[in-house]
């Protein structure tokens, strides 16, 4: 399979690494009232996908609904969906979320990934924190199925306690990937690009999300920085000036752009 952090060396980018583009198109919390074009189906995200493959996107950073539309954990939707992704964009690699999104415990989230054995997945260290008894077997799981592992961290004690469980062997070794989160859905929570000073940006592969209207502002200084990004309708439904994206491609494909005059 494709190395999911790879970076690309293209022409048009003047020679200079671009960073690894996800697209998150839709997250755990918003719907199609608060966008039209927000993904929630099976069909509608495997659409977006594609569309945000042709845009630029190389990964896809996936949630699925239940028939309600709310988030959900459920091992066969995430595999009806994995199926689907890879029949229409199979070079776009896919990554699920293990989110507990304040509904699912760290048994679920152990669960989904022992029953869907996702080649990638994002995992929480404050979530997984809620039961360090079952740490361990989160983290041994994913190395002994071939699971990639996305830290996500919210701040530097989020940072602190990844340290921790690496140098006491409960993460593994080569379980380094990181996403930074900048902002929150909170009001007023609206990320700045000098919030990414609160996370080490060490040689370890590291990732940058930001919510709110500032998101590809902040994008742009993590590439600038050598990161790479993550950008879509989980974080920002509009532009920096608070124009709404008339869907994930739009701002997959603005972002790009920006981020390759910067680096030209």
């Amino acid at each position: 399979m494709s190395n999911p952090l790879r970076r690309q060396e293209v022409s048009s980018w003047a020679s200079v690494e671009r960073p690894y583009v996800m697209v998150a198109p839709n997250g755990a919390r918003l719907d199609r009232l608060g966008h039209p074009q927000l993904p929630v189906s099976v069909d509608q995200i495997v659409d977006v996908a594609r569309a945000c493959f042709d845009a630029g996107a190389q990964g896809l950073h996936l949630h699925v609904r239940d028939d309600q539309g709310q988030h959900s954990l459920d091992a066969g939707r995430y595999r009806e969906t994995i199926a689907a992704l890879h029949s229409i964009v199979p070079d776009m690699d896919v990554q699920i979320s293990t989110e507990a999104a304040g509904v699912f415990d760290v048994k679920a989230q152990l669960d989904c990934l022992l029953e869907v054995q996702p080649t990638w997945a994002s995992i929480s260290v404050r979530e997984i924190a809620r039961a360090p008894q079952l740490a361990e077997r989160v983290y041994g799981l994913c190395k002994e199925q071939g699971t990639r592992v996305q830290h996500i961290l919210y701040d530097a004690e989020d940072a602190k306690l990844l340290e921790h469980w690496k140098a006491n062997k409960i993460v593994r070794a080569g379980q380094a990937d990181r996403l930074f989160v900048l902002g929150r859905y909170a009001t007023r929570q609206v990320s700045a690009p000098e919030d990414i000073d609160l996370f080490p940006q060490d040689a370890e592969p590291w990732m940058v999300c930001a919510f709110g209207s500032q998101e590809h502002v902040c994008l742009q200084e993590a590439a600038l920085r050598g990161g790479d990004v993550r950008v879509g309708f989980e974080n920002s439904l509009t532009d920096p000036t608070g124009r709404p994206w008339a869907d994930n491609a739009e701002s997959v494909a603005a972002l790009i752009s920006r981020i390759e005059r910067t680096l030209v």
